[in-house]
């Protein structure tokens, strides 16, 4: 979402300097990256150019904020605070930093000239970066009380693998949500909302779980298979994983670097010649053998049609290869009923 303001925040921010003696003004300037390179700077890199310890350059910091605060300049700016606390309403009440300044502008400088004003402004309230949340701004510190303990809740009910499409996720979240004002609940704030949360994720495909899953972070090519064989919802051949993935996520796949990775992760199941599904699926892992052995140790000794159809439930192969397997006589016998078993 883009907001045009009716006013330059370089312009304002430049005028309210003004009121201030040169130190806190150059202070001010370099602390909040306002003259021209953008560039913030520590207290303790002002206060070795000015000789004085951080503590101090906090001080001056503190005082020409409010000296500003009491000028009679800023009384003019008061209708444009008002116009911005109207920008953070429209954007939600509560929203990221990051959301709120590129919405504004994409402007390094513009940006840096804009969180002056709201570190000024009375209305707004920063909330800094913590274990749970980025760094936000709010015009009703209640509401962001609300929305931070419902997206908590949230997290507590996701499993380390769940893969929720987006509008189930953000019904979970109203159902999460209690007394909130109906002009908040539309998708775009509610997911503004949640990408406040550093717990909670979404993956390249809009599908939203716990931010520490490999489902959600996605990183490597075996993620980015997991996600194409999910969905495309049935066995898939390694070729196609490999072109998915380049489609879907502008991702390099070698075909057979893409077979390799499916080889190697637990994840995926080969249930035919090159076709690979999820062992999230049941399909039993292993080679056409390995499969016969756990069908008869669950079902005990059967007759080979009956094998046949409970082999072909997991595997892509041809009959005869299931054949082949059961005349091992390393592995199964017959009995006089026709039924094999395994050789213990």
């Amino acid at each position: 979402m883009s907001i045009t303001l009716s006013f330059k925040p370089k312009q304002i921010t430049k005028k309210l300097l003004e009121t201030l003696p040169e130190r806190s003004r150059d202070i001010l300037t370099s602390r909040y990256g306002l003259d021209a390179d953008a560039e913030t700077k520590t207290l303790e890199a002002i206060g070795q150019a000015y000789g004085i310890t951080r503590e101090r350059v906090r001080q001056i910091e503190e005082y020409s904020l409010a000296n500003i605060r009491k000028s009679d300049e800023f009384e003019k700016t008061i209708p444009l605070f008002q116009e911005l606390k109207e920008a953070v309403d429209t954007l939600g009440g509560v929203v990221p930093e990051f959301e709120l300044l590129n919405a504004i502008s994409n402007n390094k400088s513009t940006q840096n000239h804009l969180h002056f004003l709201l570190v000024l402004g009375d209305p707004f309230v920063k909330f800094k970066e913590d274990n749970h949340f980025t760094c936000r701004w709010c015009i009703d510190e209640p509401l962001a009380k609300k929305i931070e303990d419902s997206i908590k809740k949230l997290y507590s009910s996701l499993n380390d693998d769940d893969i929720i499409p987006e509008s189930e996720m953000i019904t979970a979240f109203l159902d999460q949500l209690k007394d909130v004002a109906e002009a908040y609940k539309k998708d775009e704030i509610l997911k503004r909302w949640l990408g406040m949360s550093k717990k909670i994720g979404r993956n390249p495909l809009g599908e939203w779980g716990r931010a520490d899953s490999p489902n959600i972070n996605v990183k490597g090519m075996r993620d980015y298979a997991y996600l194409v064989i999910r969905r495309h919802g049935s066995p898939i051949h390694f070729r196609e994983v490999a072109e998915q993935i380049e489609q879907l996520f502008g991702k390099k796949a070698h075909v057979a670097t893409t077979h390799n990775e499916l080889i190697k992760d637990g994840r995926f199941v080969l249930v035919g010649r090159g076709l690979y599904a999820l062992s999230d699926w049941g399909y039993m892992s292993g080679v056409v053998r390995d499969v016969i052995v756990k069908i008869i140790k669950k079902h005990g000794p059967l007759t080979k049609d009956e094998i046949i159809d409970k082999v072909l439930k997991e595997r892509y192969v041809k009959e005869n290869t299931i054949l082949v397997n059961l005349q091992n006589p390393s592995f199964f016998k017959k009995d006089t009923k026709g039924r094999y078993s395994f050789v213990a």
